[in-house]
């Protein structure tokens, strides 16, 4: 049986939950299968109307899931609720997604001479792909787990998910698909159109499962290289849409340094502990300039570092890999100690550390992520030492640059620098908090594992859609998007944009 640890306590119990036999995790991909061949001819209504019902029936459940996942994760009630309505919002809004239906990238070319001569009729769109693997993040119970943004998207563009269960909380993955399962089911959903797993054995399994069709996983690098290994054996290779580690490098100018170094400290702090530090989009490395207006910054943030208390990590793995990443910073990066907070206290606890480093002496060694409470400060003289430190670095989900109120050109450069490496440029902000919205990007270059799409907003759809064009098709084969009459989603005819009657917009959230 699984166990489940309290992280503030320490104290760990046993669970009912038995690990997923092979056979078992088998038997859900093929339920899945059955599903999305259901699934599949649903209309963009009836899915809609699915994923508010399952909106609703996690609200029927909210007190026992944020008590259960408290219980697992430490992270507070506040923030648990609020992750919880996020989770929420995301299945709301691809009904919206659904029912506004430019996502389907609807497209009709007529027959006709063209400058090339005549031409055939073709008319194109997105379909789903099948039953896709989620894997739940330990970061996130409710966003990145089982109701999380992968389950919510997955299953707007019209496919069945099977869900591995992350093992940091497996009561809450099993009382979150428990409310996913009985809205589906009294909506009237496929049996199998949703399904879940339990222990590593299972999510290897299903991976190499020839009935899935595509994987979402938000974890570590060695695990996440661990799957593209796998993947890489299947006689038929699967799209990988990994989420594996990111440095998120910040900047501050000079100009910005002597504007404003008490906001600019205060803010960096509360990003690069918020969660303990558990968040993907954590800033890893500060660059902060040399001279008066920098030092102001630095001691402010050693400061409230010192008087910082131990903050819980989810689990015990967490925290002994963050001892042996700062070691290895300090032993190998060439990084100093320069504040370290209290760790005392039950509980699996970490405590904030502030290191440093000269910018000019930046290498693949400092530029390891460190997922907790700790951030490198790397002093500069000047945008030079920034940009070597930059080519060291992997890619990441996000950079932000600090900058003063007259500086267009630095600000210009920098950008032009970090702009190829990154998927969200944040300027004069901080990058925790991700905002859940049509324009969002939340992806990057390795090690996120394909820039090209994102796992947070409307876009995160696309992942699990493939284009299919038709050509002289008769009406009958086609999806009634397709249709020459058909006039209620936006679509591109004979290259142009043709909009329908009445456009459904959507309010957004920040979490």
């Amino acid at each position: 049986m699984l166990t489940t640890t309290n992280p503030a306590t320490g104290v760990t119990n046993e669970t009912d939950i038995a690990l997923t036999t092979p056979a078992e995790t088998a038997e859900r991909a093929v339920s899945a299968l059955s599903a999305f061949e259901q699934l599949r001819g649903s209309s963009r209504e009836w899915r809609a109307g699915l994923l508010e019902a399952l909106a609703d029936g996690l609200e029927v459940q909210r007190a026992e899931l944020v008590a259960t996942a408290n219980n697992e994760t430490g992270l507070g009630e506040g923030r648990l609720n609020g992750e919880l309505s996020r989770s929420q919002f995301q299945f709301r809004l691809f009904a919206e997604a659904l029912r506004e239906g430019s996502y389907l990238e609807a497209t009709i070319d007529h027959a006709g001479e063209t400058p090339l001569g005549v031409a055939p009729e073709l008319r194109r769109m997105l379909l789903p792909i099948g039953p896709i693997a989620v894997f739940g993040s330990s970061n996130f119970p409710f966003a990145f787990s089982v109701v999380g943004g992968d389950t919510a998207s997955a299953l707007a563009a019209g496919n069945s998910v099977v869900i591995k269960a992350h093992s940091s909380h497996p009561l809450t993955s099993r009382l979150s698909f428990s409310a996913l399962a009985d809205a589906a089911a009294a909506y009237g959903a496929p049996t199998g159109i949703l399904g879940i797993v339990y222990g590593t054995e299972s999510g290897r399994v299903l991976v190499a499962d020839p009935h899935i069709a595509a994987v979402g996983f938000t974890g570590s690098l060695g695990a996440g290289e661990a799957l593209l290994g796998i993947i890489s054996t299947r006689s038929n290779p699967i799209p990988f849409y990994g989420e594996l580690s990111s440095l998120n490098p910040l900047i501050v100018t000079a100009a910005a340094a002597v504007e404003r170094p008490t906001q600019i400290g205060e803010g960096l702090f509360g990003s690069f502990t918020l969660g303990a530090g558990q968040f993907c989009t954590k800033p890893g490395v500060a660059f902060v300039p040399r001279g008066a207006s920098g030092d102001a910054i630095l001691d402010d943030l050693r400061a409230r570092t010192e008087a910082a208390g131990g903050m819980v990590l989810l689990n015990s793995r967490i925290s002994a890999s963050l001892g042996d990443i700062v070691g290895r910073i300090t032993a190998e990066g060439g990084a100093r100690v320069l504040a370290v907070g209290s760790q005392a206290g039950p509980g699996i606890l970490a405590a904030p550390t502030l290191l440093e480093i000269d910018a000019a002496d930046f290498t693949e060694a400092t530029a390891e992520e460190a997922f907790g409470p700790v951030l490198v400060v790397a002093r500069y003289d000047s945008l030079h030492e920034i940009f070597h430190a930059v080519d060291a670095m992997p890619g990441s989900l996000t950079a932000t640059i600090h900058h003063g109120d007259h500086e267009p050109d630095v600000v210009r450069e920098l950008a032009d620098k970090l702009a190829p490496t990154v998927g969200r440029l944040v300027f004069n902000g901080f990058p925790t908090g991700v905002r859940v919205s049509w324009a969002q990007h939340h992806g990057g270059n390795w090690p996120s594992t394909n820039s090209q799409h994102t796992s947070v907003g409307v876009s995160a759809i696309r992942r699990f859609l493939r284009p299919i064009a038709f050509q002289d098709a008769p009406e009958a084969v086609l999806p009634e998007e397709l249709r020459e009459d058909f006039s209620a989603i936006p679509r591109r005819i004979d290259g142009v944009i043709v909009l329908p009657a009445r456009s459904v917009t959507s309010e957004n959230v920040i979490v």
